[in-house]
């Protein structure tokens, strides 16, 4: 789950992070090598790494899906996450498969707390995508919400694990360490 600024899989490109979908015009990147760029701390070139990344996730390689997912994406940007929820919904429905549907409406749950909700998604983010950080760094967020500050940790660790430059998973965990640390006084 990304929080502010996303036919059947074989298990080759569920564990990739590929989703199913006809072929589109713009060459497919490799998303293993820009997985691999994107966890170097020392990377300088991660935001253009991580557009690319997310770019990526975000085609489903049908138009006609991907129609319906910006329609879910501009209800999200719009702060409309019913509408976000229905047209995510949709998405589903037609790609299963279809990771980032999952995750967009895993956001739109959370924006209107219903957390079982949003948690259920990114279990099927995570299975579709088992790289995806914006879920992990959501799961981390519900959790931390949810008081369960051990499992938000892991959450976001896994999350920089990939993705180490995302400053708002860092803060989080910094803020958990705090709060173990007082909780420890």
């Amino acid at each position: 789950m990304c929080v502010g600024p996303y036919g059947a899989v074989s298990s080759a490109r569920a564990q990739t992070g590929e989703h199913s979908g006809g072929q589109t015009s713009d060459p497919s990147p490799d998303i293993d090598a820009l997985l691999r760029d994107l966890a170097r701390p020392d990377q300088e070139r991660w935001v253009r790494i991580e557009r690319q990344i997310l770019r990526y996730w975000a085609r489903s390689g049908s138009a006609a899906i991907d129609y319906l997912f910006g329609r879910g994406q501009a209800a999200l940007q719009a702060g409309q996450a019913e509408d976000a929820i229905a047209h995510f919904s949709v998405v589903i429905d037609h790609d299963p498969d279809f990771a980032e549907a999952w995750n967009g409406r895993a956001t739109a749950y959370f924006m209107v707390n219903r957390l079982g909700q949003s948690m259920s998604d990114i279990e099927q983010v995570l299975i579709r995508n088992p790289r995806h950080f914006g879920a992990l760094a959501g799961l981390g967020m519900i959790l931390e919400q949810l008081e369960r500050p051990e499992e938000a940790r892991e959450a976001f660790a896994a999350s920089l694990a990939i993705h180490p430059h995302q400053a708002s998973v860092i803060e989080a965990l910094a803020r958990l360490d705090l709060a173990t640390a007082g909780a420890a006084l």
